[in-house]
């Protein structure tokens, strides 16, 4: 009898220990099939540098699209919405429509967040999921540094974030100052 129970407690430790590693690694691989199937689009930034204490130094990235006009007057705050976009002729994310649900459209859209609708019931402001850039901790202050030096140049689209999109969901790959890695940037 203590055999099968010992034979049991371990079935449901090999079951338990197969499941604590199944999340992550679909996880994972959800977020690799976005970067290797998605496409890729670039949003221009405006950036901030805070800490979480819980996941390190990041640069909160602030989008130049974060707003749209709409015909629908009713918004709710921290309503689910559907931004859609595509791509301009300089290769930068424009902003197509936002919704309350999925339309039928041949443009991408990402899943956002309403932020509200202020005074003007036509227009909404909208945050987008993918406004966190973690960086390894030595190099966030001068990134953040180097950002806002870069964004301040008289060179219009010169900082901008790097984010694949599929089926509504998003992967912030990278964020660039002159078409370089920002970490690689922080280097030179």
């Amino acid at each position: 009898m203590k055999n099968i129970k010992s034979k049991y407690v371990f079935l449901l430790f090999i079951v338990i220990a197969v499941a604590q590693l199944f999340v992550p690694a679909q996880m994972i691989f959800g977020q690799e099939e976005i970067l290797t199937k998605g496409k890729a689009y670039k949003f221009k930034t405006q950036p901030i540098d805070p800490s979480d204490p819980y996941r390190g130094k990041y640069i909160t990235l602030r989008y130049d699209m974060n707003s749209a006009v709409s015909n629908d007057s009713i918004w709710e705050r921290k309503q689910e919405v559907y931004v859609y976009i595509k791509e301009d002729s300089l290769g930068f994310a424009e902003l197509v429509e936002v919704s309350k649900a999925p339309i039928n459209t041949e443009n991408d859209f990402v899943i956002a967040e309403l932020r509200s609708n202020y005074s003007n019931p036509h227009k909404v402001f909208f945050n987008l999921p993918f406004d966190r850039f973690y960086m390894e901790e030595s190099k966030a202050k001068p990134a953040e540094d180097a950002f806002r030096k870069a964004q301040r140049d008289a060179l219009p689209n010169n900082t901008y974030a790097l984010v694949y999109i599929k089926d509504g969901d998003a992967v912030l790959k990278d964020v660039l100052i002159n078409e370089i890695s920002i970490a690689d940037y922080v280097e030179e």
